[in-house]
C-alpha cells in the first residue's frame, strides 16, 4: 500500500513540475519514485520517510545542477560554410571542368563537380559535398 502512495505522489509531483518548470518538484518526484521502490520491500514508514528525504536531497544537490546547466546552455548556430554541406542545390549554369553556378541557401555560388570529368547540365538538382573557399563542390544525386 505504501508503494502505491509513493508512486501517486511521484506522478502528482512530476505533473506539477510541468506547471512550475524549475526542477524542484521534479527532484521531489524522483525522491518519491525511489521511495516507492524501497517501499515495495515492506520497510517501516519511518524508513520510507528517511529514504524520501535522503533521495530528494541527493537528486537536488547532484542531479539538478547538471540538468539546469545542460538545459540552460545556449544553442550554437553554425553559420560557417561547412554547415551548407549536404544541402540540395539547383544548377543554374552548366557545371563543366572549368566551372559553373548553383543556387542554394538563397544565394548563387560558383560550383565545380566532385568528378572533374563530369558535366552537369543546368536545371539538374545536385548535393553539396564540400565548400572549397568560394566554390561549392557538388555531385549529381
Amino acid at each position: 500500500m505504501g508503494a502505491l502512495v509513493w508512486f501517486a505522489a511521484a506522478g502528482l509531483l512530476a505533473a506539477l513540475e510541468l506547471l512550475v518548470g524549475e526542477m524542484t518538484l521534479l527532484m521531489l518526484a524522483a525522491g518519491a519514485l525511489t521511495t516507492a521502490g524501497v517501499a515495495l520491500f515492506g520497510v517501516p514508514l519511518a524508513a520510507e520517510v528517511a529514504v524520501f528525504a535522503i533521495a530528494s536531497a541527493g537528486f537536488w544537490f547532484f542531479l539538478r545542477p547538471y540538468l539546469r546547466k545542460r538545459l540552460e546552455k545556449p544553442m550554437v548556430y553554425d553559420e560557417s560554410p561547412r554547415a551548407l554541406v549536404g544541402s540540395r542545390a539547383e544548377v543554374l549554369e552548366d557545371i563543366t571542368p572549368s566551372g559553373g553556378q548553383v543556387r542554394f541557401d538563397g544565394s548563387i555560388w560558383s560550383a565545380r563537380a566532385l568528378d572533374p570529368a563530369e558535366i552537369i547540365p543546368a536545371g539538374e538538382s545536385v548535393t553539396v559535398s564540400a565548400i572549397d573557399g568560394p566554390v561549392a563542390v557538388v555531385w549529381k544525386g
